[in-house]
């Protein structure tokens, strides 16, 4: 599975910088980077991959000495930037809901940097403005689609009993979501949240929040926004980075004040935030990390690889990363007793690694 994050943001907020700074991937028609300081640089939704850092597969690598190695990847997606008005049309955010639906989580870059050659779209810098902004169009937009799945259900409850559970809970969420609330802060039962699960609404989404933020602030702490402590990001350092090789990286951040990238930090926290781990799988042809939920069977994450290794799921070899890497290896851990024939009600532990037995 892979991990699909939607950053969204104003206009002129550093959305496409830092995209284009994290993927190197951003590029319009032409084939050139999209940023520029005016609303709308992002015309069509970009598409960007970025492998997870994971020191531990160049551990696992030094010992299997892998043909390659794949780390895990997630996808950024540059989302249009979003203006008041947009869940009715205004500017070009409307139409760039759908592709917010499709992604697991919203990272939203929230300017806090200054800069009078980049203007922004309501003439002033205000954080918490913005985002009020942003959750209010997100909000509009999803009670636009309860407003529209009503009547329809409506119809169905005649002939169907179950729906008009589903009717209760959207009724409720109306009555919410028009305080301004987003829909994942109300309180539901698990039988609630899977009710209305294909409604795909934007606001059940979990949130990061990144500030982008100046040089100088890149090391400090900021304020929580809807109880979520940001992740303060410079796009511009970020940009930096993309260019340098990893001594003079290593040098600039180490300058900052910073121990990591931006980047680092952020897809770390999505993955806490999405309760997503890795497993590793290690041999002569490669060491390749796989994304799976916290709380995964065996039979789930072999599903991962291949539809056909969960289906016909018979066991798997197991060693933790750090038995692994202690022993030496495969050869190591097995002698050591330390390779584990496990079935499927095992639950995977985050750094295992796997050889699955399977029979289709």
């Amino acid at each position: 599975m892979g991990l699909s994050l939607a950053i969204v943001g104003l206009p002129n907020v550093g959305k496409s910088t830092l995209f284009t700074a994290l993927t190197a991937k951003a590029l319009d028609a032409s084939g050139s980077p999209v940023a520029a300081n005016y609303p709308f640089a992002t015309i069509e939704p970009n598409v960007g991959l970025v492998t997870v850092p994971d020191y531990r597969l160049e551990e696992l690598a030094k010992i299997a000495n892998p043909q390659r190695i794949l780390p895990a990847v997630v996808e950024f997606v540059d989302v249009a930037g979003l203006v008041k008005g947009a869940s009715v049309g205004e500017g070009l955010g409307n139409q760039f809901l759908a592709n917010i639906r499709e992604c697991d989580a919203i990272a939203e870059v929230v300017r806090y940097f200054s800069d009078e050659n980049v203007i922004h779209v309501e003439g002033r810098v205000n954080p918490e403005s913005d985002v009020e902004t942003i959750r209010t169009e997100l909000v509009l937009a999803d009670l636009g689609t309860i407003e529209r799945a009503l009547p329809r259900l409506e119809k169905e409850a005649k002939r169907d009993k179950s729906v008009p559970a589903k009717i209760a809970v959207m009724h409720r969420l109306q009555e919410w979501m028009d305080q301004g609330h987003r829909a994942s802060k109300m309180e539901m039962t698990d039988e609630e949240r899977e009710l209305i699960r294909d409604l795909h609404l934007l606001t059940m989404k979990p949130m990061l929040y990144v500030a982008n933020v100046d040089e100088a602030q890149v090391a400090e702490e900021h304020e929580p926004i809807d109880g979520v402590t940001p992740i303060p990001i410079c796009a511009k350092v970020e940009a930096d980075l993309a260019e340098l090789d990893p001594e003079e990286a290593a040098e600039y951040l180490t300058d900052l004040g910073l121990s990591e990238p931006g980047l680092n930090a952020l897809i770390r926290e999505a993955y806490r935030l999405l309760g997503l781990q890795s497993y590793f799988t290690a041999g002569e042809v490669e060491v390749r990390a796989w994304t799976v939920p916290v709380g995964a069977k065996a039979p789930q994450a072999a599903g991962v690889i291949h539809t056909d290794f969960e289906r016909g799921f018979i066991k798997a070899e197991v060693i933790s990363f750090e038995d692994y890497v202690a022993l030496g290896g495969e050869k190591g851990a097995k002698e050591a007793g330390k390779m584990r024939l496990e079935g499927k009600e095992y639950v995977m532990a985050d750094g295992d690694v796997v050889h699955f037995k399977f029979n289709v």
